[in-house]
């Protein structure tokens, strides 16, 4: 089932919110790398660092999440009248949701006064939820694009004077 319809589709790829997003996740992508390895290194005692570099990664990498999340909304809303839970994003949107949740749950424990180590293993579930939901909107993307590709081949077909 697409997603787009041919006029929603034109208006996504002229859209400044797309170009956002386009250049703002391969960042943030990075941000998650590195905060992956730091979590792994520290956890395993593979090097030494100091448990301030694990509370920075997740920082930066909420904060890219965050900005993402918003820049989303406002796609959302341009291409599909809504904010946040279009019909068309539903499920991604929850995905978001869910990943947000559990990054501001890193900083709730932390103010709480957990230990060092079960805050590892908090900012590692923020990570899985995060790479879950990223996993999601790529295969959606990998769809639709195989869908747009099926339906300028059907067009070209159509308009094929063979």
């Amino acid at each position: 089932m697409p997603r787009y319809t041919p006029e929603q589709l034109a208006k996504r790829n002229a859209s400044v919110w797309t170009e956002i997003q386009i250049l703002l996740a391969p960042v943030q992508f990075v941000i998650f790398l590195t905060g992956i390895a730091l979590n792994i290194l520290y956890a395993n005692n593979l090097a030494s660092i100091d448990f301030f570099w694990i509370s920075v990664a997740i920082l930066y990498k909420t904060l890219f999440f965050v900005i993402l999340f918003i820049t989303g909304m406002y796609f959302e809303k341009d291409l599909f009248g809504k904010w946040v839970y279009s019909k068309e994003f539903f499920w991604e949107d929850v995905g978001s949701s869910v990943a947000t949740f559990f990054h501001f749950l890193y900083f709730f424990l932390a103010w709480k006064g957990y230990s060092d180590k079960s805050l590892v293993f908090w900012s590692s579930v923020a990570y899985s939820s995060y790479i879950i939901n990223a996993i999601q909107y790529l295969a959606r993307i990998w769809l639709e694009k195989r869908h747009e590709r099926k339906m300028k081949l059907k067009a070209e077909a159509g308009t094929s004077p063979i």
